[in-house]
């Protein structure tokens, strides 16, 4: 049951990094029992008020209150202590572990020095049935899909005593069956007494499911509403001054020339298993092919063997008819392939390097980018400037280090210096995961300016409005094989996550 005490007050927050203003002056009040949504713009500082909250990030000013106690939490020990939880939008899971040792991981139940497991085995059981979120505790995390996994990241902090939960993006990459399924699980937390505050860009959730929504921008509060008061517009007018965007109508302009070839692709797995196995499909100039997929289905391991990361066991890949299947990554970068990849922080950029060196990763060998046998650095901080105004990157200037941009404008930046190549094939893997409409719109639009002058796409993405709206032809991967193929006319999002999940078998030929 909801009602009037708070479980969360935050009084005048203030909090600066070296540049940059994340937030100032920014209140918030979260009801006890209720769900509460915080939305914005990349940048606007809704992560960082998060962190501060969670006591990653100590504020220069401002009141921290739980539960009507006012707190100073220097470190998340202690908002834990506090009963504070948080599961990031990337996840810190150690796959070599398995589930329960996982959730246990730093608060390992004891006797005598000796870890008790049964102790823990029974205590995550009761926890799996009063929130409704099952996992198989003995699993290797490893073997886990991305819902399993955020599953088990809910469970590592309701097993710490976490009543009041802060998700970041958690339907980030989730399927539709599982973004009901984690909703309802929500939901059943909320009526056992717990209190949910999450961070989303997808406003259509957030108006579904929130009691509650805090509108933050350029580091501030700007509004508090109640989901039936406003609409999708006037939120999103809210957010950023302008309509919803939608990545639907559009118009072909696929061509006859063949830019990418995959022809009955398969890499090894552990094992017998194969984690891609006998994949085929064109993309044309022009083209743009959905694919879609709970991640872990095959689609990393088609980038990697496409990127020549890994060496297929059988087939073949080819760029513009040029047979590349064993040729080094290198190679296939300096003849028209560019990359925006599933982790930005892991595979896209140098967190500590300034912006003008992450836009030059991947194109040192540019002749425009050098001087004789060394880097040009005044051409590669002009053309770093360049990718940060199309792209509206927020940032003071070509020298901050990619760490201190939000998540949003860091994947703005790779999108950026992925296009400003000018590739004859992308391979996109989740382009606008995490950035905010605006962004998505404009990420959008830069994907479609590329494909009508000739760019192929090869489109990965969990947002399937996105999938359908800018794909020419939709695949779809589940255990490593293609299992359906769909026009964007054909396709919904109801019909693509059964797929997605195996629920049915069509055509992969």
């Amino acid at each position: 049951m909801t009602g009037d005490a708070l479980a969360v007050e935050l009084k005048g927050i203030e909090k600066r990094f070296p540049g940059v203003i994340a937030n100032h002056d920014v209140n918030l009040k979260v009801r006890a029992g209720t769900i509460h949504a915080i939305v914005g713009e990349n940048g606007a500082g809704k992560s960082t008020l998060m962190k501060t909250l969670y006591g990653m990030h100590q504020p220069e000013a401002g009141t921290i209150i739980v539960d009507g106690v006012q707190h100073v939490f220097r470190s998340p020990s202690d908002a834990i202590a506090a009963g504070i939880g948080m599961v990031h939008q990337h996840f810190m899971l150690a796959d070599n572990f398995t589930v329960l040792e996982n959730i246990i991981l730093g608060a390992e139940p004891a006797t005598r020095g000796v870890i008790s497991f049964s102790t823990a085995r029974t205590k995550i059981e009761a926890l799996m049935d009063s929130s409704g979120t099952h996992v198989n505790l003995d699993a290797p995390t490893s073997d886990l899909g991305v819902g399993q996994r955020q599953r088990v990241e809910i469970l590592k902090v309701l097993y710490r005593g976490a009543r009041i939960l802060i998700l970041d993006e958690p339907t980030a990459v989730l399927v539709p069956q599982e973004v009901d399924e984690l909703f309802s699980n929500l939901h059943r937390l909320v009526a056992d007494g717990a209190t949910i505050i999450f961070i989303s860009h997808k406003l259509d959730e957030v108006l579904t499911v929130s009691d509650d929504i805090t509108v933050i921008r350029a580091g501030t509060t700007v509004a508090e509403v109640k989901p039936d008061e406003v609409s999708r517009l006037q939120l999103a007018e809210l957010m950023v001054g302008s309509e919803l965007p939608s990545p639907h109508g559009r118009t072909s302009t696929v061509g006859t020339d063949v830019r990418l070839e995959v022809r009955n692709l398969s890499v090894a797995g552990p094992g017998d298993k194969r984690l891609l196995d006998d994949v085929s499909f064109v993309i044309r100039e022009g083209e743009v092919l959905g694919v879609a997929g709970v991640e872990g289905n095959g689609q990393f391991e088609l980038c990697e063997a496409i990127l020549g990361q890994v060496h297929p066991i059988h087939g073949t890949v080819l760029i513009a008819g040029d047979d590349v299947t064993s040729t080094a990554p290198h190679f296939r970068l300096v003849n028209g392939l560019s990359y925006i990849p599933f982790d930005r922080h892991r595979e896209g950029l140098l967190l500590d390097a300034p912006l003008w060196e992450n836009t030059l990763l991947g194109r040192d060998a540019d002749e425009k980018f050098l001087r004789g046998p060394f880097i040009n650095a005044a051409a590669t901080r002009a053309d770093c400037r360049e990718v940060i105004a199309a792209f509206d990157v927020r940032t003071p200037s070509e020298v901050v280090p990619a760490y201190a941009l939000s998540g949003g404008n860091q994947q703005k930046l790779l999108v950026g210096r992925e296009l400003s190549s000018h590739p004859r094939v992308l391979v996109a893997a989740h382009p606008t995961r995490g950035v905010d409409i605006g962004a998505q719109a404009a990420i959008w639009e830069k994907l479609r300016l590329a494909r009508d002058q000739g760019l192929a796409v090869l489109l990965i993405s969990a947002d399937l409005e996105e999938l359908i709206g800018l794909s020419d032809n939709i695949v779809v991967m589940f255990d490593g094989r293609i299992n359906a193929r769909l026009t964007p006319a054909e396709a919904t999002p109801e019909l693509l996550g059964t797929y997605m999940t195996g629920g049915l078998q069509e055509i992969a030929s």
